[in-house]
């Protein structure tokens, strides 16, 4: 370059890293070589970085997933739906819980959910917890009668088969027929009854003892815990009805004979629990050890009005059906099969028989908080199960209005049942050593005293406190006082009392032939009960859900090689004979007792 002339690039501003970028690109002139720079790292490079490393994060997560799945298949296969409709049924672990709401019809889904507004003052589309889950209906007839009783329809339950009214898992031909709890305790699965009537009622007798007739009470109860062809078929009792396990000899047992069944449970290895301080020892079943037979009343429970001013005495059924879960579930919690439970709100049909409406509604509203908690039950379990629940029957000819009329806020001011009130009447007038033992039994005539005026105060505070009715009039308040010499019990005076006011209609203090509803914890689950249904449509469906067929059949191999004589009872001497027909007894009289239901003292009444 000749002097004085400027370098081509000479007005550049220069820096630093210019003049070593300079001094390089001279140095690679030199050698013939360039020097390789640090690539400096952008956004694209750390974009592409994070995609990669959350690929592979994703990718971790999937595998660790896909493992633990199978871990669990292996451990404790989950249950499959099952596609009912192309035959497909479940398969792998599984629960079954089945709830009976004896004598609830329809009706009585009306009545309770009306109540509950009333109540809480909601809105009319706040329903219950049962009417989301309505999949279907069943018909209920027997094979002795288009109106059947307790014990026929539990055995279409527990057999899948219809019998005879009185029934008792026996088939009209006399042979016992294999039940659904029994195959299922062959299977390997655990079993339970919760019930709020005795546990040797015909409902629960239905899946784990066979009787030519319901009466046989005392022997249900001995078959119950183990007397049986089968052996031990039930892991879990829980309930009332502790006088027919209690020898005669003893003031509060009901037995005919002196065996102490009670005994014989501890024996085969039951533990014994009869007091509310024992419940609560559970610990909410988890430190029951089975088998466990709890029973907490020398008969039935007493409604849910008056229980729950007894909390102190007696276990819910909602408390009980809990209990039962929580045991069964952790003692399942290691073996591939599940468990069988069956769960009764019982006394909603003793309520219809009793046309008492306070009760029922109680009652109705107990059932649907325990079918609520089987319901959370299933969401919290990590075994798949379902919940079916049916009515055997419904009671009382139930109808919520007379003549466009029904005011569902009357039963909000009552506080007792009409069964407690008569209980109260009869212990405050009763001056026999022997009293009735029943409030739905009549007692003797007696004549009218100068005691009956200073009654009629008592009555009418009975009145008021119990059924918040404050206008009774003299007559009713007389027909209390001479209840005694009354056709009708003082129960069901006290109960006819408040459905007039509350314009609430019954047509029977009996059953009637109306179809029940069917539910179901999802439709999918119990698809095959969705739409009209047989009774026995609902036994069969509990046996093929947990696929117990030959199980079922394998049970009635061992019961007909028993026989037919002795261990079931006598025959059942007529009670296959329907009354289907008109007979000309319309204008039949009622005799004392007669047509209310009122049963000689010291019989079972029959639901």
């Amino acid at each position: 370059m000749a002097r004085g002339e400027e370098p081509l690039l000479h007005g550049r501003p220069s820096s630093e890293r210019s003049d070593e970028r300079g001094q390089e690109e001279e140095d690679a002139l030199i050698t013939g070589q360039h020097k390789q720079q640090p690539r400096r790292l952008g956004w694209p490079f750390w974009r592409e970085a994070g995609l990669f490393a959350w690929a592979l994060i994703a990718t971790a997560l999937v595998i660790v997933l896909a493992v633990a799945y199978q871990y669990k298949q292996t451990s404790h296969p989950q249950s499959t739906g099952g596609d009912w409709k192309n035959g497909h049924r479940p398969s792998g672990k599984r629960n079954l819980i089945f709830m009976v709401s004896d004598g609830m019809g329809p009706t009585s889904l009306s009545l309770t959910r009306s109540f509950q507004q009333a109540q809480k003052g909601l809105p009319s589309d706040k329903v219950l917890v049962l009417d989301d889950h309505l999949i279907g209906s069943s018909r209920t007839r027997s094979t002795s009668s288009l109106i059947t009783d307790s014990a026929a329809g539990a055995t279409a339950f527990s057999c899948g088969h219809k019998s005879y009214n009185g029934a008792i898992s026996v088939l009209p031909n006399g042979e016992a027929c294999g039940t659904v709890l029994e195959a299922a305790k062959k299977a390997g699965y655990k079993t339970g009854l919760v019930v709020t009537t005795r546990i040797t009622d015909a409902t629960p007798a239905c899946f784990a003892a066979h009787v030519k007739k319901r009466e046989y009470e005392d022997m249900i109860a001995a078959q119950e815990v183990g007397e049986h062809p089968m052996g031990l078929v039930l892991d879990l009792m829980l309930g009332g009805g502790r006088c027919h396990f209690l020898p005669n000899t003893t003031e509060s047992s009901c037995r005919s004979d002196d065996r102490d069944i009670v005994a014989l449970a501890k024996k085969n290895g039951f533990s014994y629990i009869s007091d509310r301080k024992g419940f609560d020892g559970l610990d909410s079943g988890k430190s029951m050890k089975l088998p466990m037979l709890g029973l907490f009343a020398d008969t039935d429970i007493p409604y849910e009005v008056d229980r729950r001013q007894q909390n102190d005495v007696y276990p819910s059924l909602d408390e009980m059906a809990r209990t039962a879960l929580n045991a069964l579930q952790i003692a399942t919690q290691d073996s591939d099969k599940g468990f069988f439970l069956m769960i009764e709100g019982s006394r909603i049909d003793h309520a219809g028989h009793g046309n008492d409406p306070v009760a029922q509604v109680h009652e109705v509203l107990a059932y649907d908080k325990a079918f609520n908690s089987v319901l959370d039950f299933l969401d919290r379990d990590n075994v798949n199960g379902v919940l079916v629940g049916t009515s055997d029957h419904e009671t009382g000819g139930l109808a919520t209005a007379r003549q466009y009329h029904w005011f569902p806020a009357v039963l909000t001011n009552a506080t007792h049942s009409a069964e407690r009130l008569a209980y109260q009447l009869r212990d405050h007038v009763s001056s026999s050593s022997d009293p009735a033992p029943s409030p739905y039994i009549p007692t003797p005539p007696r004549s009218p005293s100068s005691d009956d005026d200073d009654l009629r105060p008592f009555v009418r505070s009975l009145v008021s406190s119990g059924l918040g009715i404050s206008d009774a009039s003299d007559a009713e308040v007389s027909r209390l006082v001479n209840s005694q010499n009354d056709p009708w019990p003082a129960s069901y005076i006290f109960a006819d009392m408040i459905s007039r006011r509350a314009q609430v209609g019954w047509t029977t203090h009996g059953h009637s032939a109306v179809d029940v509803n069917v539910y179901a914890s999802s439709e999918e689950a119990a698809a095959p009960l969705v739409g009209g249904n047989e009774n026995t449509d609902v036994g069969k469906f509990l046996r093929e859900y947990l696929g117990l067929e030959k199980e079922v059949e394998e049970v009635e191999r061992v019961l007909r090689k028993k026989g037919t004589e002795g261990w079931m009872g006598k025959d059942k001497e007529g009670m296959e004979e329907g009354a289907d027909h008109y007979e000309g007894d319309f204008k039949r009289k009622m005799k004392r007792g007669e047509g209310c239901g009122c049963l000689e003292r010291g019989e079972a009444h029959v639901h």
